[in-house]
């Protein structure tokens, strides 16, 4: 069992990762949207560095929790146009 944890850990850090990469701030710079879709990009890489550091203590669960937060954070925002994201593949489920 323990085993399956850190390789979904592994898969959805990747994830995040991938999604922080691929994830392009879509409003205009000076409009209230733009301001949100930095924040919420800030969250989700703040999420990652959170997760990473569980990692490294040994916690896989909170790992994969900040993982999964962190991911929900671009992926809400690209469901209501905060990002520019792929639509193909599976990172996003825009």
């Amino acid at each position: 069992m323990a085993a399956e944890l850190w390789e979904k850990t592994d898969r959805y850090e990747g994830l995040l990762a991938d999604a922080v990469a691929a994830a392009e701030i879509a409003p205009p710079e000076g409009t209230p949207m733009h301001d949100a879709a930095v924040e919420c990009a800030e969250m989700a890489a703040s999420y990652l560095e959170d997760g990473r550091h569980f990692r490294a203590d040994d916690d896989p669960v909170n790992a994969l929790a900040s993982f999964s937060y962190g991911h929900a954070w671009l992926d809400a925002g690209a469901r209501i146009g905060l990002f520019d994201v792929p639509t193909e593949g599976h990172l996003f489920t825009v």
